[in-house]
């Protein structure tokens, strides 16, 4: 279910970014990643709680997680001049899989050997405290492909 909510999540995502954020992709980012961390704090706070409730946090997970994903490379295209759209793609899809792989497969489990689950918890939320921030600081931007039309 986590993936299957992703689909409509991610759609959800861009819509709100589009339509109701008038292509400002900050905002978007900014209330998905602010509900992926709510959602987060309950699935490591239930603990031996209610099976259902972390059902339901992986999926609100899976839900709001894949749209500023896809946002962050959108977001990079809209932050650049279009002569540089190939080289925002491009470092941004190589930071993203390169990266992003390496340390959701290996990452992942070194901090867990470390610092036990906890440990993982506090850097997932550290995540998304730091893509919000980050997405903060470009507030103030609006799509080139709204702002011409």
């Amino acid at each position: 279910m986590y993936e299957y909510a992703a689909i409509p999540g991610t759609i959800a995502c861009g819509w709100m970014s589009d339509r109701v954020f008038k292509g400002r992709r900050a905002p978007a980012t900014i209330l998905f990643m602010s509900l992926t961390l709510v959602a987060v704090v309950v699935y490591w706070l239930n603990g031996s709680g209610p099976i259902w409730i972390d059902y339901a946090a992986l999926i609100a997970i899976g839900f709001l997680i894949y749209g500023p994903i896809m946002i962050i490379g959108l977001h990079a295209l809209d932050l650049v001049p279009k002569k540089a759209a190939g080289t925002a793609a491009g470092f941004t899809g190589f930071f993203g899989y390169v990266f992003g792989s390496a340390i959701a497969g290996s990452g992942v489990g070194w901090i867990a050997d470390r610092w036990g689950w906890n440990g993982v918890f506090v850097a997932m939320v550290a995540c998304c405290i730091l893509t919000i921030v980050f997405s903060a600081m470009t507030l103030g931007h609006k799509a080139e492909s709204t702002s011409r039309g």
